[in-house]
C-alpha cells in the first residue's frame, strides 16, 4: 500500500540494479509511524479492509475445495507487495494465511514488525522484509499461492516489469489481486484535487495522475504476461461516512483478480470463465 517500487529495464531480475525513488521514499518515511492511526492519513486504507479483505477471502474460497473453519485461508502463502505498516497483511494473517509483507521503506517494515509483535499468533504467521519486489524474485521463484498489490501499481515506474516479477514469484494457477485508481478525468479531479488538495483524505503529493492505469491497460499487460483476468469490480469511497463500497463503474477505484496460467499453458481462452460467471462473481464478491 502506498509504496513506491522502481524497476530498471536492464537485467530486470538482477538485484544489483534495483533502485527505489529516493524522493518518494522520504515522503513515505515521514508518515511511517502513522500507519496504525485509524483517524489519520491512512484512514481510507483502514476502512478499505472492509471490502478488500472479504473480496480476497471469498474469491480464494470459491476456487478451493479445502475449508478450515476459523482459519479459511490456512495453508495459503500470500505475498503482500508494498505492505506499508501491515494494514492488509494482518487481517489476512488472522484468516490463517502465511503472509510475507515486503516494502522498500525500512521504517514501514519497522512499524509493521512492531505492530504484529503485540499478537503472538500474527507474529508466527507474518514475516516482513524491507525489499522491493525485484529483489526477492531470484530467491522466491514460484513460491506464493497469492500476491496482493493493493494501492501499489499506481506508484511503479515500469508496470510491465512489475507484472513480470509478480508472475515469476507466483505459482502456476496462483492468484493476483490488485486495487488501484483508474486513469480518468474524474480520478484526477476526485483522487488528486479533492482527496489530496481540498479534503486531505490522503497526504498531498501521494499520487501522480500520469501513473494511474486503466483496467483495460492493466488487463492487456496481464493477459500478455500469462495471466487470465477473472474479475474487475468498481470501488467507491464515501468521505462523509469514511466507508468503501462496490459499484459497477470503474471510473475511480477498482479491484482486479487475475490467475496465472497453469504449467506451460498460455492459452487464456481456456482459463477464462464465461462472462456471466464473471458478472455473477462481481456481484457477490466482497460480501462478508
Amino acid at each position: 500500500q502506498l509504496s513506491l517500487f522502481r524497476f530498471t529495464v536492464k537485467r530486470p531480475f538482477s538485484t544489483s540494479h534495483s533502485s527505489v525513488d529516493s524522493k518518494e521514499m522520504k515522503k513515505f518515511q515521514l508518515l511511517a509511524h502513522k500507519w496504525w492511526d485509524e483517524e489519520g492519513e491512512y484512514a481510507a486504507l483502514h476502512s478499505m479492509n472492509d471490502i478488500r479483505v472479504p473480496f480476497i477471502r471469498d474469491t480464494l474460497l470459491s476456487m478451493s475445495s479445502n475449508y478450515h473453519p476459523g482459519n479459511p485461508l490456512s495453508g495459503i502463502k500470500i505475498l503482500d507487495v508494498g505492505c506499508g505498516g501491515g494494514l492488509l497483511s494482518e487481517p489476512l494473517g488472522r484468516l490463517g494465511a502465511s503472509v510475507t509483507g515486503i516494502d522498500p521503506v525500512e521504517d514501514n517494515i519497522r512499524t509493521a514488525d512492531q505492530h504484529k509483535s503485540f499478537d503472538p499468533v500474527l507474529a508466527k504467521r507474518i514475516q516482513y522484509k524491507s525489499s522491493s519486489l525485484e529483489e526477492i524474485v531470484e530467491e522466491s521463484m514460484e513460491t506464493f499461492d497469492v500476491i496482493v498489490a493493493s494501492e501499489v501499481v499506481e506508484h511503479v515506474a515500469d508496470l510491465e516489469m512489475f507484472i513480470k516479477c509478480c508472475s515469476q514469484v507466483l505459482k502456476p494457477e496462483g492468484s493476483l489481486f490488485i486495487t488501484t485508481i483508474n486513469k480518468t478525468q474524474l480520478s484526477y479531479v476526485l483522487g488528486i484535487v479533492v482527496a489530496e488538495k481540498i479534503m486531505g483524505i490522503v497526504p498531498e503529493g501521494t499520487h501522480e495522475w500520469e501513473k494511474f492505469v486503466s483496467p483495460e491497460e492493466l488487463e492487456r499487460l496481464l493477459e500478455s504476461n500469462g495471466f487470465s483476468v477473472r474479475t474487475v469490480n468498481g470501488m467507491l469511497y464515501n468521505p462523509l461516512s469514511g466507508s468503501w463500497g462496490w459499484m459497477e463503474s470503474t471510473s475511480l477505484n477498482y479491484a482486479l483478480h487475475a490467475v496465472k496460467a497453469g504449467g506451460q499453458a498460455r492459452s487464456h481462452a481456456t482459463d477464462a470463465p464465461p462472462e456471466t460467471d464473471i458478472q455473477q462473481r462481481s456481484a457477490t464478491a466482497g460480501t462478508a
